[in-house]
């Protein structure tokens, strides 16, 4: 036989079964293995071929028990989930985390440190005097007391479990959950 037809039945075999040989009649097999004994660049090529094949089969693509559609939506499941657990506990109803709040409580309190020194609430509280001075105070103090029971307000419970203040919850004690 020539090494083309054997390359041939070779690739041939492979590619519709992905084993060696078993697709192929006993005399093919027979032939092939024949050809290889006496012809060392053709048993060269299949061994390459099948080294080449076994490579991309095991290494480069998952076997075929694994589906990497459930892996990756098992992962991105529990992501979601760890995700909603942590929004749960420290999200507001209004929907800012403590988070924000806390940073535009420091940006409020930076700005109204910065109006207090300035030259021009100096210059003013200096030719008004009282009359100026105790309205800003009182609209700050306003203004920093709503802020401080709005955050409050909106965050009771991650408070009261973060500081463990406050009794337990009656649902709790329904379920007899215990923390």
């Amino acid at each position: 036989m020539k090494c083309s037809k054997i390359i041939d039945m070779v690739y041939g075999c492979c590619e519709n079964n992905r084993k060696s040989y078993g697709s192929l009649s006993l005399s093919d097999q027979i032939k092939i293995s024949m050809h290889t004994f006496l012809c060392a660049d053709c048993a060269k090529k299949i061994e390459m071929y099948e080294t080449a094949r076994n490579i991309m089969s095991n290494d480069f693509f998952p076997s075929p028990s694994v589906s990497f559609e459930n892996l990756i939506m098992t992962k991105i499941e529990a992501e979601e989930k760890t995700q909603e657990a942590s929004e749960e506990v420290f999200a507001a109803p209004g929907g800012m985390s403590i988070r924000s709040w806390v940073i535009a409580g420091v940006i409020m309190a930076v700005s109204l440190i910065i109006a207090f020194f300035s030259l021009d609430y100096q210059n003013l509280s200096e030719k008004i005097g009282i009359p100026f001075i105790l309205p800003m105070g009182i609209t700050i103090g306003s203004i920093l007391t709503t802020y401080g029971a709005l955050f409050i307000g909106s965050h009771l419970k991650e408070l009261s479990i973060r500081f463990g203040i406050g009794g337990e919850d009656p649902l709790n004690e329904e379920l007899g959950i215990t923390n």
